[in-house]
């Protein structure tokens, strides 16, 4: 049986990117926090911005991914959307 994916949720689906990209973003924060302690005064300026790693890559990815989904969404509507198989396993 073919299914197709004709429209994704742009605002639904940003939230859980958002939430995946600042997950990730915390392996920021665990380089930025050496970087701050171990660093000379210029280091620290970076260390500091990979501390806020999280937040950027939360906002980013949000923007980003809502932009995709509309562009997904226009695509989908022209040419038809992601198509697959499924079938029932017991």
């Amino acid at each position: 049986m073919k299914k197709q994916v004709v429209r994704i949720s742009i605002l639904q689906s940003s939230k859980v990117a958002t939430l995946l990209y600042t997950l990730f973003g915390f392996i920021y924060t665990l380089i930025g926090i050496p970087i701050i302690i171990f660093g000379n005064s210029q280091m620290k300026i970076i260390g500091i911005v990979y501390l806020f790693g999280p937040v950027f890559m939360g906002i980013l990815g949000f923007i980003f991914f809502a932009i995709a989904a509309a562009i997904y969404n226009l695509a989908a509507s022209v040419v038809g959307g992601f198509e697959f198989e499924v079938r029932d396993v017991a």
